[in-house]
């Protein structure tokens, strides 16, 4: 059992996310933070028949700290969703400064803490957090986890509806590794587990790709400037946190997509650096997690030539996301 945290809780992704950890049977204690709303959403999700104890704060009278206070796993969803024209750079500029704060929060709170960043552009944000966290000397790279979720079950939705047979989604897995925006997201096909029928159309290919790396505009224009994907990833943040709480409480062989800090694994992320030929920080593999978190960062597998391609698009872009987080904090005043 363990006290979770969800930060930015009254949001679009928070309230729904707040809502599948309580209703977690292994979730005992669910802290809830946002600036505003927060005692309303605790107080409604408080009358839902679980075990679990829920309470809601706001920023007066230190709010974040005592919501933090024995937190074993943080979830961050806030910040501002992508609209209509917006590209990621927009949503860095003010999603940056709100990931900062919080991550000083946690550091100075619960630096033992499992943290989840779902707050966007994720390939950026996640860096900013463990800037913060070295800052503070607390840094430990096998407990910070980018959620990149959302991308596997896009994928293995989209494969069954390019199938022709929606009951193969639950079934369907595709490994999605590189980062989490565009062209840095990179769907192994050829690894899709049932395999694609043989001789997979090219044109079927190239365009079950690009809906998988651009489906979060999919859902910003269709809600038209109201909103971006909230539901689905509400849904995948809470099944990534679930593994996290599983392997919290001692159950083996647990195997998730993660945008982590390559140092997370036991070589260093040596393999992965030099299987994708690129010194990176961070990336986004499949990961086995423990009590401890990272245990093992594992191995891409054999590409197709095509992936090979798209890696080789995903690399510069991905550096290029990675060092924009890394300079908001050590070119800005904390």
């Amino acid at each position: 059992m363990v006290k979770a945290v969800v930060l930015g809780a009254a949001g679009g992704i928070g309230q729904p996310l707040s809502l599948l950890l309580k209703i977690n049977p292994l979730v005992s204690e669910l802290g809830l933070f946002d600036i505003v709303n927060t005692p309303g959403v605790a107080a409604d999700l408080s009358h839902i028949s679980t075990p679990s104890k829920t309470a809601g704060a706001l920023p007066p009278n230190d709010g974040l700290k005592a919501t933090l206070k024995g937190a074993q796993v943080v979830v961050i969803p806030a910040g501002v969703p992508r609209k209509p024209g917006m590209t990621r750079d927009d949503l860095f500029k003010i999603n940056a400064g709100i990931v900062r704060d919080l991550a000083i929060a946690i550091a100075t709170t619960c630096p033992k803490a499992f943290v989840l960043v779902i707050s966007n552009p994720v390939n950026s944000t996640v860096p900013i957090v463990a800037e913060i966290l070295k800052k503070h000397g607390v840094f430990d790279p096998k407990r910070l986890f980018g959620v990149t979720t959302l991308d596997v079950v896009r994928a293995s939705t989209f494969v069954a509806e390019t199938l022709g047979d929606q009951k193969l989604a639950p079934k369907v897995t595709v490994p999605v590794v590189g980062g989490h925006s565009g062209v840095t997201i990179l769907p192994l096909l050829s690894q899709s587990q049932p395999p694609l029928p043989a001789g997979f159309a090219d044109d079927k290919r190239d365009e079950l790709v690009k809906r998988i790396q651009f489906g979060g505009d999919e859902v910003v224009k269709a809600k038209d400037g109201a909103g971006s994907a909230t539901l689905s990833m509400a849904y995948a943040g809470e099944r990534f946190a679930d593994l996290i709480i599983r392997a919290i409480g001692g159950e083996k062989g647990i195997v998730a997509p993660s945008y982590v800090n390559l140092a997370a694994d036991k070589d260093g992320g040596e393999g992965l650096k030099k299987a994708i030929g690129k010194e990176l920080e961070y990336f986004s593999a499949r990961v086995e997690i423990g009590p401890e978190g990272v245990e093992k960062i594992l191995p891409l597998g054999n590409l197709s030539t095509y992936e090979e391609g798209l890696l080789k698009a995903a690399l510069p872009e991905l550096e290029t996301n990675i060092a924009k987080g890394v300079e908001f904090i050590q070119t800005a005043k904390l």
